[in-house]
């Protein structure tokens, strides 16, 4: 049974985000953990000079990000944006003109609140690849990777419905 209240100092930082230079990331669930059933919720910290996840939009998830800590820079369509401790950022679906990004461009930890719808299902775009994502049976907390059913593949080599059959 969950216990419907935690402190962030309870938090435990149990998913571990990395690749290359640019990634890197901690993340602690807190949907799971206080009952939360139609919102995923948790808290992310971003090392100085990293990015938790490449810039992406969803086309099914609507997520809220609050800066609890820390300062950096918010990547939305083609502008970037100044964030710091305090702020309130909206992401709404749709397209590449709301695909987004934090990075953490201060000298200490970028810590923040992450809020989503939970549909089990989403297309994720990645601008900077040009690549998309499907997922499928996707829970909350979970990273897209971990979804019932989920493929990533490059948006310049689409086929047709028919292709194939």
């Amino acid at each position: 049974m969950a216990k419907n209240i935690l402190n962030l100092d309870e938090l435990d930082f149990t998913l571990d985000f990395a690749h290359g230079d640019e990634f890197e990331a901690k993340m602690a669930r807190v949907s799971p953990i206080i009952g939360g059933a139609k919102l995923a919720y948790n808290v992310t910290e971003v090392p100085p000079g990293k990015r938790a996840f490449p810039l992406h939009n969803h086309h099914a998830i609507e997520e809220v990000f609050f800066i609890l800590e820390g300062e950096g820079t918010l990547r939305f369509g083609e502008d970037e944006h100044p964030v710091r401790s305090g702020d309130f950022i909206a992401c709404p679906t749709g397209g590449p003109e709301v695909a987004h990004q934090l990075v953490n461009t201060g000298a200490v930890e970028l810590r923040y609140l992450a809020i989503s719808t939970t549909p089990d299902t989403d297309v994720v775009q990645y601008p900077d690849s040009g690549k998309f994502g499907v997922v499928a049976g996707l829970a909350p907390g979970m990273r897209p990777d971990q979804a019932r059913f989920a493929g990533w593949y490059d948006e310049h080599k689409k086929l047709g419905y028919w292709d194939g059959e």
